[in-house]
């Protein structure tokens, strides 16, 4: 058994709770918190399971990694603090620890990262013995081991779109939503996740994982952006009111051009509300959001991915499989040597060992 210790308790950390204690390989050593709201409480209790798990979160960071915990799920947010993500990680690689995130965009491919985010990693790697990966959803298997997997299976190829079509008044993070993406602000706001180059910055190692694996070579890459308000006033469940006026849906691409031509695209489609921009691309069934990949060529492949976990919720159905992917990937890098893997070194492997399980 492979000792390890969530540390996050956050929407991806309730899922990477639940999949360790289900891993047959894994233990759960330790669950480490920020809120002291949440210290002293049983770990089922903050995973939203039915039953204990006996191990109570604490706040000592120092002390969890003093016992030298052979890995580490990274779940806190990196979005609005990636240096102190970084910080976080690097202390956990240091101290001898498999770590897995998806807090950190700009190590998704680790060709690309730049050398402020990568050097500390493999300072750190060389100084501890431990390892990191970085992956999730989308960015994450969404946009690397699906198309990629997908292109494999026709004759010729001609572009690969990978998308993420959601329903955000569904996702339990107001801070992101509002201000992060900018939904229920004035259309003259200019949200952090849309400025110029910063989809490129959380998306660009996912196109650039894809043509490394494909073997093409990237002229640039491109982003392109639409922006919708809404027509009426809507409520939602978990934000409260998003007026009448303000943005209300955002499109965007990131681009991997190739022979002057876009052929591998990320494109996101996010709304507050499905009545916002109905002439864009909506979940086929007309539920609250999808993965998809699209390859174009021949032939013509289309999936579409239904995540759903916490009461059907999709968005904690995608933050679910962002925490497998993860979680699931602990023993193999505990296996492999120390070293800052990505998404074509770790392999995404069956759920050996739990078919039947609770």
């Amino acid at each position: 058994m492979i000792p390890t210790v969530v540390w996050g308790t956050g929407n991806v950390g309730r899922a990477a709770l639940r999949g360790v204690e289900a891993h047959p390989g894994l233990s759960l050593a330790a669950v480490l918190v920020h809120d002291p709201a949440k210290v002293g409480r049983d770990a089922g209790e903050l995973a939203g399971m039915a039953t204990r798990l006996g191990v109570a979160a604490t706040d000592d960071v120092g002390a969890v990694l003093a016992a030298r915990p052979r890995a580490v799920v990274y779940a806190a947010s990196g979005d609005l603090r990636p240096e102190e993500a970084l910080a976080d990680v690097v202390r956990a690689v240091r101290a001898g620890a498999v770590v897995v995130t998806p807090a950190l965009y700009p190590l998704y491919d680790r060709r690309s990262a730049p050398p402020e985010f990568r050097d500390p990693v493999l300072a750190a790697v060389a100084e501890g013995g431990g390892s990191l990966f970085v992956s999730g959803v989308d960015p994450g298997w969404g946009n690397d081991v699906l198309p990629l997997l997908i292109s494999g299976l026709g004759s010729t190829l001609d572009a690969i779109r990978c998308q993420e079509i959601f329903d955000y008044s569904t996702y339990d993070q107001e801070d992101s939503v509002r201000h992060l993406i900018g939904m229920g602000h004035p259309m003259e706001y200019e949200p952090l996740m849309l400025a110029p180059s910063v989809p490129t910055m959380v998306w660009g190692g996912q196109i650039r994982l894809m043509a490394r694996s494909l073997g093409v070579e990237l002229d640039a890459i491109r982003e392109t952006l639409e922006r919708h308000p809404l027509d009426t006033t809507v409520r939602t469940r978990t934000m409260g009111e998003f007026a009448a006026g303000t943005q209300g849906a955002v499109r965007f691409e990131v681009q991997g051009i190739v022979g002057g031509e876009p052929r591998i695209v990320i494109e996101h489609v996010t709304r507050i509300h499905p009545s916002c921009a109905p002439h864009w691309p909506s979940p086929p069934d007309g539920g609250d959001g999808v993965h998809r990949v699209i390859v174009e060529g021949r032939p013509r492949i289309e999936v579409t991915v239904e995540a759903t976990d916490e009461g059907e919720n999709r968005s904690a159905g995608g933050n679910a499989t962002a925490a497998g992917r993860l979680v699931n990937a602990v023993d193999w890098l505990a296996a492999a040597e120390p070293g800052l893997y990505d998404a074509l070194d770790v392999p995404l492997r069956p759920a050996a060992g739990r078919l039947g399980r609770k």
